[in-house]
């Protein structure tokens, strides 16, 4: 009975020691029960708190990266825009040194696309002066100087003059009519032209503009390639071949109002201070000359380059219908023919090996609306004759380059045969006039002349008046002193070795 008192009071007081235990560990299990809840209920404000710390800090990179952007790809600043108008304005003027650097350029540019020099044609395009009254066009319209305007359309136009004249009359005279491929490059423009008109009249106006000044200029003149067409112009027109020069002709005119275009833009980008008017009638005379200008070249170049990329477009889809889709067996695309601007566009292509079969045409035609080509017509060239008569031709100017290939290395080498054996009948030849029968000569000359003691007979070089020559010569010597024979010894051997050239030397 006292062990189980015992026992109990020691139980309680082990209960009483762990409620003292967890009250100084600050726990209660009651809060141990519904901590997980409330930790639960927490977790989504935090959640939000980071989400806006993100979206902030997001915001923050961003303006950093804009910031960053905005001032490394500044422009305004460093403009220099008192010596970029006094600059431009000076390169419009076409007199003296710039004229005849003009004409001189056209000519050499004309030169490169006769003979088909990319070389010398970029040479051309580097030296040519062309720029100036097209980016003063572009100038005079930003900063609405009418004056400016109509100094630069006329210089452009006084350019444009000259340098067709100067190629004409180069292609008049030049006896090459033959279209190189650098020519036909430059009568039909493309999108690319387009695109390369304007980033090229952008570059170049940032960079006339700057302080630092560049050699970007050059470059801008190369890329939009503005001498090349002024002188297919002038080809077309010595070789009455129209397409060529209303073709080249367009092609400059493309470039010239893009370029002019995009200088005009980055001038207004730019802030450059508009010409101010005193009289307010006059200031709106000259802005309304200005915007009719403007709407006059630029509203057909829109609708030019409009035209550009569309056909450019077509094309681009022709290539792809017809490198996707022709791929039968023992048929070979040999020519293919785009031609947008008739009523309807059409798809050419020219075909040789095996017949297409009508139900693969029409599967073709079917197939054009795939590639945006569904009011394009599809035409197939193609014949058995036409293939027939086209191999053998093939053949007939194969065999026909082989035997000529055969005859002119024939030809060569017996030119090369004939040349060695001339050459070594000339060397037997002098071989045996130097070959003399001394022997014989020696006895002949002892017998009529008893005198003689010693007889030499050898060849020399002699050089008279820088001539050079062989000739036999003959040594005497004569026992008792008879030099007076030597006159008649020399004859003698002259007669014998049929060389009047002979020398004799006694002693």
């Amino acid at each position: 009975m006292s062990m189980m008192y015992k026992s109990s009071s020691t139980y309680k007081q082990h209960n009483l020691k762990q409620e003292k235990m967890f009250e100084s560990c600050s726990f209660n299990p009651r809060e141990f029960q519904y901590l997980g809840v409330e930790e639960e209920k927490g977790k989504p404000e935090e959640i939000d708190h980071e989400k806006k710390e993100i979206k902030e800090s997001s915001k923050n990179f961003l303006r950093v990266v804009l910031r960053y952007f905005r001032k490394s790809s500044d422009i305004r600043s460093g403009t220099d825009e008192e010596a970029t108008v006094t600059g431009i304005v000076r390169d419009i003027e076409f007199r003296g040194p710039n004229l005849w650097i003009l004409a001189l350029s056209i000519l050499i540019a004309s030169i490169g696309l006769n003979t088909n020099s990319t070389a010398i044609i970029i040479g051309a395009m580097l030296i040519s002066p062309l720029m100036g009254p097209i980016l003063g066009v572009g100038l005079s319209i930003g900063i609405n100087d009418f004056t400016l305007l109509k100094k630069s359309g006329r210089n452009l136009f006084n350019a444009v003059s000259i340098s067709i004249v100067a190629s004409t009359l180069y292609f008049v005279i030049s006896p090459l009519d033959t279209a190189q491929s650098e020519l036909l490059a430059r009568t039909n423009p493309t999108l690319l032209d387009v695109l390369i008109a304007t980033f090229g009249g952008f570059a170049g106006i940032i960079a006339g503009s700057r302080r630092e000044k560049s050699n970007v200029v050059p470059g801008v003149a190369i890329a939009t390639a503005l001498m090349p067409p002024l002188c297919t112009a002038g080809y077309g027109l010595a070789t009455f071949q129209w397409e060529f020069f209303f073709g080249a002709l367009y092609l400059f005119f493309i470039n010239a109002v893009f370029i002019g275009l995009s200088t005009y833009i980055m001038v207004r980008y730019l802030g450059f201070k508009k010409k101010s008017f005193v009289d307010p009638v006059r200031e709106r005379k000259v802005r309304m000359s200005i915007a009719v200008f403007v709407v006059i070249t630029i509203v057909p170049s829109i609708y030019i380059g409009y035209n550009v990329v569309r056909q450019s477009l077509f094309e681009a889809r022709s290539n792809a219908f017809i490198s996707e889709n022709m791929v039968f067996d023992n048929v070979e695309v040999i020519n293919t023919k785009f031609i947008y601007d008739s009523d309807p566009p059409r798809v050419e292509m020219t075909c040789i090996g095996e017949i297409l079969t009508e139900n693969q045409i029409e599967e073709l035609k079917r197939k054009l609306p795939v590639y945006k080509l569904g009011g394009a017509l599809l035409k197939v060239h193609q014949s058995v004759d036409a293939t027939s008569r086209i191999a053998e031709k093939l053949n007939r100017d194969l065999r026909i380059g082989i035997i000529e290939d055969l005859y002119t290395k024939n030809e060569a080498n017996l030119q090369s045969k004939e040349d060695q054996i001339k050459m070594l009948e000339a060397e037997i030849l002098r071989l045996k006039k130097r070959d003399y029968p001394v022997e014989q000569l020696n006895e002949e000359a002892r017998a009529l002349y008893p005198e003689l003691d010693e007889f030499t007979l050898t060849s020399i070089v002699k050089i008279h008046d820088g001539i050079k020559d062989t000739v036999p010569l003959a040594l005497i010597h004569w026992a008792d002193g008879k030099e007076m024979e030597a006159d008649k010894i020399k004859a003698w051997l002259a007669i014998r070795l049929k060389d009047q050239k002979l020398e004799v030397l006694s002693y």
